[in-house]
């Protein structure tokens, strides 16, 4: 039996990347941001990131090495951490637990090795779940690129080791979701009950145009790819053929809550553009919610948008812990004052408690 104590040794001799960044200093120039616990009104709530993620060194060396897999950024290759500095960083954001997600660098690989390195993960994941339940759960990791056995693989997850979805990228080597290959591992979701959670992989297609300045592959490719995959969902059907699926879409879902209404005249102005072999149940913009998303939307007017346009019962904290985009996360719900205690309530934890089942503060 694995003990918490034996665990957290495990944890720094094999190199559980929780990649530090300056967030801590960061809230720590803030003494006047929350700290937990976190009070609405006098009530204590729960904070629960659904955006924040993690690498094994072990994992990492199954593919191309540190320096292909980790991205150039912050608060990534520098620092392969203990879980107690985790929990430091973590209390600093007010944030009583996060839903850990590896984003997936194996979808190129051939099928032994995708799925060593996914075996190794979701093991990882769920010891250390288990060994902190109170502040970690946690998203599998996919063969998407063999659906059979991301089938599996999701299945096991859920079952036997407790992880509460998987993580997924916007596509598949160039394949998008809504695809019929794919449709037996939503099928495996649906019926599981599982959160699915879609992190983009920038759009690799537009490559040469986001070169240059501005770290546009990310800035705009990452939320481009996002939406993409979601109007997919949307307009080939796969939502009304899977509407169970529980979906969080990555950095406030992209530009879909932006410019969904657009997509409701689509097929009106150029009908050409359009199968009609498919009917949908609902105006396409209909189907934000049925989708989540998480609140990276950088500034108060950016989530009283999202809000405005998906609906408070739609919107989970997410941070990209340990990138350091956001300073205080949970300040920038209570910076937000179009929106109510309730809603408020529900973004920093109610809605990710009832989506996971978990128990509330």
């Amino acid at each position: 039996m694995t003990t918490r104590r034996n665990f957290l040794k495990g944890a720094a001799a094999s190199g559980i990347a929780f990649c530090s960044c300056g967030m801590l200093d960061a809230a720590h120039a803030q003494p006047k941001s929350p700290r937990l616990p976190v009070r609405v009104n006098g009530k204590r709530v729960l904070t629960v990131d659904v955006h924040s993620h993690c690498y094994f060194r072990e994992a990492i060396l199954m593919g191309d090495g540190a320096e292909k897999v980790l991205p150039p950024v912050k608060g990534v290759p520098e620092h392969f951490i203990v879980i107690e500095q985790r929990l430091k960083e973590m209390d600093a954001m007010a944030i009583d637990m996060e839903v850990l997600s590896i984003n997936p660098f194996w979808y190129g690989k051939d099928r032994d090795t995708a799925a060593q390195i996914v075996k190794l993960q979701n093991e990882k994941l769920a010891e250390l779940c288990a060994a902190r339940p109170e502040r970690f759960a946690a998203f599998a990791s996919l063969t998407l690129q063999y659906p059979d056995l991301a089938v599996q693989q999701l299945e096991t997850a859920v079952k036997k080791q407790g992880l509460r979805g998987a993580a997924i990228g916007a596509s598949v080597l160039g394949e998008d979701f809504s695809e019929p290959e794919f449709h037996p591992v939503w099928a495996k979701a649906e019926e599981l009950g599982a959160v699915l959670f879609i992190h983009p992989q920038s759009t690799p297609e537009l490559a040469k145009r986001f070169k240059g300045n501005g770290w546009l592959s990310n800035t705009i490719g990452n939320p481009l790819d996002t939406t993409i995959a979601l109007q997919h969902l949307i307009f080939e059907g796969t939502l009304d053929r899977f509407p169970g699926l529980k979906i969080i879409a990555a950095h406030g879902g992209g530009y879909l809550g932006s410019y969904a209404a657009r997509g409701d005249h689509a097929c009106f102005v150029s009908p050409q553009n359009c199968n009609a072999n498919i009917t949908l149940k609902k105006q396409p913009s209909e189907y934000l919610n049925q989708l989540y998303f998480d609140a990276m939307v950088f500034t108060p007017e950016g989530l009283r948008h999202l809000v405005a346009q998906v609906g408070a019962s739609q919107v989970m904290l997410g941070t990209d812990h340990p990138i350091p985009w956001e300073q205080h996360p949970v300040d920038h719900v209570f910076a937000t004052t179009t929106l109510s205690d309730k809603q408020k309530i529900a973004i920093l934890g109610g809605n990710a408690a009832k989506l996971f089942g978990m128990k509330e503060a």
